[in-house]
């Protein structure tokens, strides 16, 4: 079966499950035979990454990932595979379609045998069906064990539909979880494969709809949508001929302590390079100069105590970033003041995010963009419990400080209070100084441009991310914020 690319609309686990009956029921199909095609996508996979592969270990569980496993193995078997199936639990326990999966596996002339205490040295690949996409709570006792011998195994591993221990819905690691090379998934793609701490334990992507996407789509509403390429270009139509300056954003950046120039130099630059008409910089007076000196460009001046030097530059723009290099101290503080009862649009990250966190507000005029670490002070809580459920960590945010959330991350999500959005591009070499303030200054010039909130932050997300997966052809370490800038450029003129 051919497997299509990863989809836009992405669903909770329960939406699947209850989404597939309707789907096969309107295609006039039986669940065991979606089953049977859920096995031959996974195949087909198998067979197309690992072609040269000869001996197979599939790990069954007790549902019907378990009976997608045995699916796997028939096909395998009968391809003239040498397959070991493993069964966690009594086999004749199982029901319905896993039964019947069993027993063609059976028919066939396959065995069952209980999990051992080492893997086969002959095994070539590994296939994951032990748990699904039900899985709610901790993974203990023999499952635990399980899958710490199967990521200890030197051998690719292929999960069934998610990598056995992780949430579907969350992408948390609920105990040990299978590290796949390969992930297929089948029918919706659940949005748990796509956030949290679920990079490190999918592998690749591999999506098919089994043929009933279409009717499965028609049914469900997806609960998150993927960031694509086609809603940038939607969002970044050409610009007329007669365009001036004046009608591309100005846009006011607001930071750099003592220290930390570099900080809203990136941002205003970032603000530049992303299309901004015009881009202003109110910061310490001993920056001013190296401001202006490498890009003169950027209207940089210095602040110190004066109020109707803001006020101008308010009134001036349209668009206000404040953040990137502000600090906490008495400055800062006082700089912040004058922004507080603006209702221009505003950008806000790091230190102005955390002073957010010391007297919180709520205001739908502005963009928050945390990292975990600065959403969970906003939260007063803890990183852990922002990463255990980032969906539920951004409806929070949004409810407590109103306008639109970005939370940063493996699988940034933007929620503004109707809808999340979810961005897949992204590397680790983002994990740098300097990169959350590039990020700053790209939403803030899309906001001058004209998008709205919502629009400003999630293409400015994807392009942020994607310049970066540029720049990591390369290689990942390494990667400067800097670097990003020659690819914004590309990518904000998508045609």
């Amino acid at each position: 079966m051919e497997t299509s690319q990863l989809p836009v609309r992405l669903y909770k686990a329960d939406q699947v499950r209850q989404g597939e009956q309707l789907a096969a029921k309107a295609m006039q199909l039986e669940m065991y035979q979606l089953m049977e095609l859920a096995g031959q996508a996974v195949f087909d996979v198998l067979v197309q990454q690992f072609p040269e592969v000869k001996s197979l270990l599939v790990c069954s569980g007790g549902g019907n990932n378990g009976g997608d496993g045995y699916i796997v193995a028939r096909l395998a078997r009968e391809s003239g595979m040498d397959v070991t199936l493993w069964q966690l639990g009594d086999a004749g326990k199982l029901t319905g379609d896993a039964a019947l999966a069993r027993d063609a596996w059976l028919a066939c002339g396959g065995e069952i045998c209980q999990p051992q205490s080492s893997i086969p040295p002959s095994t070539e690949v590994v296939v994951d069906a032990l748990l699904g996409t039900g899985l709610k709570g901790r993974v203990r006792g023999d499952c635990a064990g399980l899958i710490q011998l199967i990521n200890e195994f030197a051998c690719p591993v292929m999960a069934v539909d998610i990598p056995s221990g992780l949430c579907a819905d969350t992408g948390a690691e609920l105990g040990p979880v299978i590290r796949a090379e390969v992930t297929v998934t089948f029918i919706g793609m659940k949005q748990g494969l796509c956030t949290g701490q679920a990079a490190n334990y999918t592998g690749q992507l591999c999506f098919s709809g089994l043929g009933v996407e279409a009717a499965f789509d028609d049914k469900c509403k997806p609960a998150v949508m993927r960031i694509s390429r086609d809603e940038v270009i939607r969002c970044l139509p050409p610009r007329f001929r007669t365009a001036h300056k004046g009608d591309h954003g100005r846009v006011l950046c607001v930071g750099g302590d003592l220290g930390m120039a570099g900080a809203i130099r990136l941002a205003s630059e970032a603000c530049a390079r992303c299309g901004a008409g015009l881009t202003a910089v109110i910061t310490q007076p001993d920056n001013v100069l190296s401001i202006v000196g490498a890009r003169p460009e950027i209207m940089a001046q210095g602040w110190q105590d004066k109020a109707h030097e803001i006020t101008r530059r308010l009134d001036w723009a349209d668009v206000v970033v404040i953040g990137p290099g502000l600090g906490q101290s008495d400055w800062s503080k006082a700089l912040l003041f004058h922004f507080e009862s603006t209702e221009k649009t505003m950008v806000v990250d790091a230190d102005g995010l955390n002073l957010l966190a010391l007297s919180p507000d709520y205001k739908n005029n502005r963009i928050i963009t945390p990292h975990p670490g600065e959403a969970a002070r906003l939260l007063g809580t803890t990183v852990a419990e922002v990463e255990a459920d980032r969906f539920a960590a951004a409806q929070s945010l949004q409810q407590k400080f109103g306008g639109v959330v970005v939370l940063k991350g493996a699988g940034t999500l933007i929620y503004d209070g109707q809808q999340y959005w979810l961005c897949m591009a992204g590397n680790p070499g983002m994990a740098t100084g300097g990169m959350g303030d590039v990020l700053s200054g790209i939403i803030g010039a899309l906001a001058g441009q004209g998008l709205s909130l919502s629009e400003a932050a999630r293409v400015g997300v994807w392009i942020h991310s994607t310049a970066a997966d540029l720049c990591a052809l390369e290689g990942e370490r390494g990667v400067l914020a800097s670097d990003l800038f020659p690819y914004i450029r590309q990518l904000v003129n998508p045609r």
